[in-house]
């Protein structure tokens, strides 16, 4: 039996909305995965601690403010600097297709846009916790 998957569920900057991170964190507990839901308006430095302080395996963004490229990257960097590189950073809102592919290039893995099945998320959490264990078993 292997452990839950650890996710963190943020909201970064002035975004108000979070009823679809509320829908994801919802989701994700549905499937066993533990999840910590940091609430409204954190910076990346409080996600990127919270991220470490939890020892989750995944943080999630929902971004809906148009930040997308400076939030990212912002957090990506964090966890590095942290040595926690292994974290998988994913995440979803209002997101262009160039932009998604430019932030994937610097490190942020799939991103999901409106629409998406809370189901696709969850198969590709767990495909990729799967594949990282393999790795290092």
């Amino acid at each position: 039996m292997t452990r839950p998957i650890r996710v963190l569920v943020a909201k970064p900057g002035l975004d108000g909305h979070d009823r679809g991170a509320k829908v994801v964190a919802a989701a994700l507990r549905d499937a066993g995965m533990e999840v910590i839901y940091t609430g409204l308006h954190q910076t990346p430095e409080m996600i990127a601690s919270a991220a470490i302080q939890e020892d989750v395996d995944v943080v999630g963004l929902s971004i809906l403010s148009g930040a997308h490229m400076t939030l990212f990257p912002r957090v990506r960097d964090l966890l590095v600097e942290a040595g926690r590189d292994d974290i998988l950073l994913t995440g979803g809102g209002i997101i262009p297709k160039e932009d998604m592919d430019a932030l994937q290039q610097r490190g942020v893995a799939r991103l999901f846009g409106p629409g998406t099945s809370t189901q696709d998320l969850v198969e590709y959490i767990r495909d990729w916790f799967a594949s990282r264990q393999q790795q290092d078993a």
